[in-house]
């Protein structure tokens, strides 16, 4: 069994849904999920709030903390994770916001740069992963991966 298909029936056998708010993935957490065989037992609704305008109207970030902190940063992702369960009314929804190249990235925050919120029964936490910047399609794959490793070992738990 794969990893995706693993999360898929991870949280088919805790009856959870899962959603997504993504910027710099795309819509690959998404898509990762359907993949599976059964996604719509647990995949009601996600998010690509690419843009920050998208981020604010979907995925209830506040203008201030984009202000504060930015696109890229825990307090963003995590607002990203929170205001995505509770709009789809999920268990569990993840935040991903990063900086994928080939451009974007600066001295404080490197191209590879990625920042995850989960949002998981209630729990809210934050995370900073640093990829290698190998090209924007492997830095959002490794993002994926890294995604489904962290939900993985939450939900066995």
């Amino acid at each position: 069994m794969d990893k995706k298909e693993e999360l898929v029936k991870l949280l088919i056998n805790k009856k959870y849904t899962i959603s997504f708010a993504e910027s710099c993935t795309g819509g690959k957490m998404a898509a990762a999920i359907v993949d599976v065989a059964d996604a719509s037992k647990v995949l009601n609704a996600s998010f690509v709030t690419y843009a920050n305008e998208a981020k604010i109207k979907y995925a209830g970030v506040l203008p201030e903390t984009l202000e504060k902190y930015g696109a890229v940063s825990e307090e963003t992702a995590g607002e990203m994770a929170k205001g995505t369960a509770k709009a789809n009314g999920a268990q569990v929804a993840v935040g991903i916001s990063g900086i994928a190249g080939p451009t974007g990235g600066t001295k404080e925050k490197p191209v590879g740069t990625v920042c995850f919120g989960y949002f998981m029964e209630g729990r809210l936490w934050t995370e900073t992963v640093v990829f290698p910047d190998r090209g924007r399609n492997i830095v959002r794959d490794m993002s994926v991966e890294h995604v489904m490793d962290v939900l993985i070992n939450e939900l066995k738990k």
